[in-house]
């Protein structure tokens, strides 16, 4: 199917707001919990939020580093890696995540001028563009769902709802029913309801 450029702008126009609400949405974890709470397990077996933050900015950056002209699955990328735990402090782990980060919204740019029908390798599996950058979202969308649960479980104190909160539709329906902002965390920052 082609889609014409107004199309595919439209698309990774969407995309990029769809990927800037997970962002906001990590970053609402972040900020609420504490350095123990961010490394805390809640149970054996189980990933820490910051575990999961290692292991999203590892894959964001193996798979959007020179996404053109190489496979997805860099050489470098240890992977394994990813699921131990963080030896560095705090800030060190959000700069190795923003680094991944920061190569996806590069990419996104990038693909503006490709046909998103273009091939590009992940494993030596063959993707469109349009495949691949879904396949990032959805496994975006994956983990900060993890990171939510498990910041619920370890943190302590109250919780500041990143989606509308139990009991408070109504409220928030009859505040922002028409615009951009009734989809919560997904709409506009600037428009959104506090």
């Amino acid at each position: 199917m082609f889609m014409t450029k107004t199309c595919v702008d439209h698309w990774l126009d969407s995309s990029l707001k769809t990927v800037d609400s997970y962002r906001r949405m990590i970053d609402g974890i972040l900020s609420q919990l504490t350095d123990t709470e961010l490394n805390c397990r809640p149970a054996e077996g189980a990933n820490s939020v910051a575990i999961i933050l290692r292991h999203l900015g590892g894959n964001l950056r193996s798979r959007w580093t020179d996404f053109l002209m190489s496979d997805g699955e860099k050489p470098d990328r240890e992977r394994e890696k990813e699921f131990a735990e963080w030896e560095g402090s705090r800030e060190s782990l959000l700069e190795y995540f923003d680094s991944g980060w920061v190569k996806l919204l590069s990419a996104i740019e990038i693909m503006r001028g490709e046909s998103q029908e273009r091939m590009i390798t992940i494993r030596g599996e063959s993707h469109t563009l349009a495949d691949a950058l879904l396949r990032s979202i959805t496994h975006i969308s994956y983990h900060v769902g993890q990171m939510i649960l498990i910041a619920r479980v370890v943190h302590q104190g109250e919780w500041n709802w990143l989606t509308i909160a139990p009991g408070r539709s109504a409220e928030f329906n009859s505040q922002n029913w028409g615009s951009s902002a009734s989809r919560g965390v997904f709409g506009p920052q600037e428009n959104r309801a506090k």
